[in-house]
C-alpha cells in the first residue's frame, strides 16, 4: 500500500480544521495514531470522533502552540498517551497582520511564535525520540505566499513561512545522517473555513479565475502530498518542499490565463 503508516505515530499541529484536520484523518486512514494539537477543543474533538468512528485512533491536546512549554508538552502528551513519536506535522498558524509600517509588535511577535519558532521548539523536542527509534519525519505547512509570491498586508506571515522553508533545508542537512528527513508543503489557494470566512463564493469564483486548473483546492490535496512525504516511499527526499497550488503561481502575468481557453496547437506533424 502506498503511504502506508501503519504503526506510526503522528502529531498534528492545527488539526482540527481545515488543512490540519485532512492531514490528521489521511494519516489515520493510512493507519497511524494521531495526536490533535489544537487551540480550540471542539474542532479538535469533533476531528478525533471523525477518526475514530472511521476505525482510527486519536487523542486531543487543546493546547496553544505558540510558547516553548506548550510545544514540549505536546510532545510529552503523545509519548505518554501513545509510546512514542515518529512523524511530527507543524500545521498551525496565526494569519494576523497588516501594513509594514504601522505593524503590532504584539500581532508579529504572535505570528512568528506559532509559525517560525513552533518550529525549531517541536523539532527539538522529536528529535530525542526520533533518535531512539532510528528515525523521524519532521513535516510543514509551509505556504506560496512568501517563498513564491506576495500579497499586501501578509508581511508578518509572508516573512514566516519564508523562514520556515529556511529552517527545512538547514535542518534537513544537519539531521539527514541519523536517518530524519525534513520536508514541507506549500498550498496556494485551499477551501477551508478560513477562507470562507475571507471570501463568499463568489470571491472565491472570482479567484479561481486566476488559478490555471480553475477551482480552489481542498485539505485532501494537502494532506496527499504530506502523506506522499511521511511514508518510506518518501525516505530519499529531504529538505525539499512540494507546490500544491493548481499552478496559481505558474502565470507570469494574469493575462495569460484569459487566453487559456482560445490556445490553439500551434505547428503540424511531418
Amino acid at each position: 500500500m502506498i503511504g502506508d503508516l501503519g504503526d506510526k505515530i503522528a502529531i498534528v499541529t492545527g488539526g482540527g480544521q481545515g488543512i490540519g484536520a485532512g492531514i490528521a484523518e489521511r494519516f489515520a486512514r493510512a493507519g497511524a495514531k494521531i495526536m490533535i494539537a489544537t487551540r480550540t477543543a471542539k474542532h479538535g474533538a469533533a476531528c478525533v470522533a471523525r477518526i475514530e468512528q472511521a476505525g482510527g485512533t486519536a487523542k486531543l491536546c487543546a493546547i496553544d502552540i505558540g510558547t516553548a512549554e506548550n510545544a514540549a508538552l505536546v510532545v510529552a502528551e503523545t509519548i505518554s498517551a501513545f509510546g512514542g513519536v515518529d512523524i511530527m506535522v507543524h500545521n498551525a498558524a496565526s494569519f494576523l497582520g497588516g501594513p509594514v509600517e504601522s505593524y503590532s509588535e504584539q500581532d508579529l511577535e504572535t505570528v512568528l511564535s506559532v509559525n517560525l519558532k513552533a518550529c525549531f521548539r517541536l523539532s527539538a523536542a522529536c528529535i530525542p525520540e526520533f533518535r531512539k527509534r532510528g528515525g523521524g519525519r519532521l513535516l510543514f505547512t509551509s505556504s506560496v505566499t512568501g517563498p513564491k509570491v506576495a500579497m499586501p498586508g501578509t508581511a508578518y506571515y509572508a516573512a514566516s513561512k519564508g523562514g520556515m522553508n529556511a529552517f527545512i533545508r538547514t535542518a534537513a542537512i544537519e539531521l539527514a545522517r541519523e536517518n530524519i528527513t525534513v520536508n514541507g508543503v506549500e498550498p496556494g489557494f485551499i477551501r477551508t473555513a478560513a477562507m470562507e470566512i475571507l471570501a463568499d463564493e463568489q470571491g472565491m469564483a472570482q479567484m479561481a479565475k486566476y488559478i490555471p486548473m480553475g477551482y480552489l483546492g481542498e485539505p485532501a490535496d494537502i494532506a496527499g502530498a504530506m502523506l506522499y512525504l511521511a511514508s518510506d516511499e518518501a525516505r530519499y527526499v529531504t529538505g525539499q518542499t512540494i507546490c500544491v497550488d493548481g499552478g496559481s503561481t505558474l502565470p507570469e502575468s494574469p493575462v495569460f490565463l484569459e487566453e487559456l481557453d482560445s490556445i490553439k496547437a500551434v505547428g503540424g506533424s511531418d
